[in-house]
């Protein structure tokens, strides 16, 4: 039976086809001629041989994750097989890290948050919120502001942004803004995207980054941070970087309309079409905050992941959970890539690479502990905005763990210095799902996020590093060992 198909010719000359399908095949043949290439040198002085086979792998999962040859979980597989057939860590040790606490701590929030999107209760709060605060231009973009970056202390970034883009597509659809021409416009995308990563820098829950900087700091050495610790840290960063991001979205995009009643009207149609509160929200609710309360109070006691897996248990034995109903939320390919980044991030600390490496460099262009901190912070805002951040973490980690150690600072503090500037990137769509989900509105042009995410990475960098200097201090969370 004849259909109509839509054919797509390929006016392109063939070398520039052949040349563009060849790229791939011949970046990991020299990925793999560069593993070669190193495991086949001469040690250098301070570094043994299981600590250079252990950088080659290293260095060729830099070369994958930067490029995207593979994908990243794909990249990641290839570092756990790497390590014991290059003779750095027996099969069973590299193996063993994919039961490190940190990957059940991720799978507990994934499913937490699955259940609280497609209960409907995440999209009630932000219906109800945006309709109490946002009848006023001003007030519904503070509204979405903070609305995101509140949910981002509990949900993913990108999860947090997915949710809020339907709802502010309706907003400017129904206030007849126009794309490119609407200041307003792209103030309520950028304020979803800036919001909410500001806001997932702020606990352990707002992404995976956290996460695994810990499941590193505990595979190396045994540390940590409790819940409460890291978010008494990170917490002053969000509120100076939400002032900051206001003042951002004033300067570069001044409000240009006077009246959202429209808006206002739609957004109370739609709280009200979801009648009253179900039972099912009602516990779910209730089975956060006690998971929220036992992560602050108990967390170091019983183990963050072991709260996150008995809440999961909790919410599947009450029925208000079911696998296929929470199957599609649980990003497999993350827990993949973060096993394989824990086991890399041990072998190279544990081989000594980590610390022959920091001497070669970070080590080499720091004088003091504030200023390795304020280069690695600021490296890792700047990979993060050309890379994922979970790579940047993958990547960083490894290699801080040497600079700690070189300048007599605690080893923990460095999980801070890298996931938290990693999380802050604002200058292109690529450095986080939430600008991308920005972009792809067709409000925004390239320079509607570059200049000003620019403006908001660098203060974030600032900020970072007075709150480091400063503030830390007076939580015990020193420059040095005490």
């Amino acid at each position: 039976m004849a259909t109509d198909t839509d054919f797509i010719v390929d006016t392109r000359p063939l070398w520039v086809i052949l040349l563009g399908r060849s790229v791939r095949p011949l970046l990991l043949l020299a990925t793999a001629g560069l593993y070669w290439l190193v495991v086949s040198l001469e040690p250098p002085a301070g570094l043994t041989p299981e600590g250079l086979r252990a950088l080659a792998t290293f260095v060729v999962c830099l070369v994958l994750w930067v490029s995207s040859a593979l994908p990243l979980m794909i990249t990641s597989l290839l570092a756990v097989i790497l390590l014991p057939l290059g003779g750095v860590m027996p099969a069973t040790d590299a193996y063993a890290l994919f039961g490190n606490e940190a990957m059940f701590f991720i799978l507990g929030v994934f499913i937490l948050a699955a259940c609280v999107m497609r209960s409907g209760l995440s999209t009630r709060i932000a219906l109800t919120i945006l309709h109490r605060f946002g009848h006023t231009p001003r007030g519904l973009l503070h509204s979405i502001f903070f609305l995101n970056a509140f949910m981002s202390f509990f949900m993913s970034v990108h999860a947090v942004a997915a949710l809020s883009f339907p709802i502010i597509v309706e907003i400017v659809g129904v206030l007849n803004l126009r794309p490119h021409r609407s200041n307003y416009g792209r103030a309520l995308f950028l304020a979803m995207a800036w919001g909410s990563t500001i806001g997932g820098v702020g606990t352990l829950l707002g992404g995976a980054r956290a996460p695994l900087a810990l499941g590193i700091l505990r595979g190396a050495t045994g540390e940590s941070f409790s819940f409460l610790e890291w978010a008494a840290a990170c917490l002053p960063i969000v509120a100076l970087m939400m002032l900051l991001g206001l003042a951002v979205l004033a300067l570069f995009f001044p409000i240009d309309i006077t009246s959202i009643r429209d808006a206002d009207e739609m957004l109370a149609e739609k709280q009200l079409a979801l009648g009253r509160m179900r039972y099912e929200e009602r516990a779910i609710a209730m089975v956060m905050f006690l998971t929220l309360l036992a992560w602050v109070f108990f967390g170091e006691s019983y183990g963050l992941a072991n709260i996150a897996i008995v809440a999961v248990i909790v919410l599947f034995a009450a029925g208000l959970a079911t696998w296929h109903s929470v199957e599609q939320y649980v990003n497999w390919g993350v827990i993949l890539m973060y096993g394989g980044a824990i086991a890399l991030g041990t072998a190279v600390n544990q081989t000594g690479a980590a610390l022959w490496l920091s001497q070669q460099t970070v080590s080499a262009w720091a004088s003091s502990p504030s200023a390795a901190v304020a280069i690695i912070s600021g490296m890792s805002i700047v990979l993060t905005e050309s890379m994922s951040n979970s790579a940047v973490v993958a990547l960083m980690m490894p290699v801080t763990l040497g600079v700690a150690a070189d300048f007599d600072m605690p080893l923990r503090i460095m999980a801070l210095v890298v996931a938290v500037p990693a999380g802050l990137a604002f200058a292109f769509p690529i450095g986080t799902p939430a600008n991308a989900i920005a972009f792809s509105s067709g409000y925004l042009r390239m320079r509607d996020i570059t200049l000003p995410g620019a403006v908001l990475a660098f203060g974030g960098w600032c900020i970072f590093n007075v709150v480091a200097n400063y503030y830390w201090p007076l939580l015990g969370i020193h420059m040095h060992v005490p």
